[in-house]
């Protein structure tokens, strides 16, 4: 069981927050990231965000993280993945004499 988490924001980190969910032009997943973390800052539990934003505890849990670690700008940027796509190797070595 996870333990109670407290998460601080500043001022102009819940002004920046509170325009991303009042934003019209935000993508959706941003207005939803930023609504996790408002409501923790709130004092609102798990279950009640996860009611109020539609996502699972993990997703909850993923974002409140990256917020404390890395602060707004974290919840911005997904993360990097490696491509699905395979780097192409050619069949023969390079600088053969053939």
């Amino acid at each position: 069981m996870r333990m109670e988490i407290s998460v601080d924001v500043s001022a102009a980190d819940r002004a920046r927050l509170e325009a991303i969910v009042a934003d019209r032009n935000s993508p959706q997943k941003l207005v939803w990231r930023a609504r996790i973390v408002l409501l923790t800052a709130d004092g609102a539990g798990t279950n009640e965000i996860m009611r109020r934003c539609g996502k699972s505890k993990t997703s909850v849990w993923r974002w409140q993280e990256r917020f404390m670690v890395k602060g707004v700008a974290g919840l911005l940027r997904d993360k990097t993945r490696p491509s699905r796509i395979r780097r192409w190797a050619p069949r023969w070595p390079h600088g053969s004499s053939s």
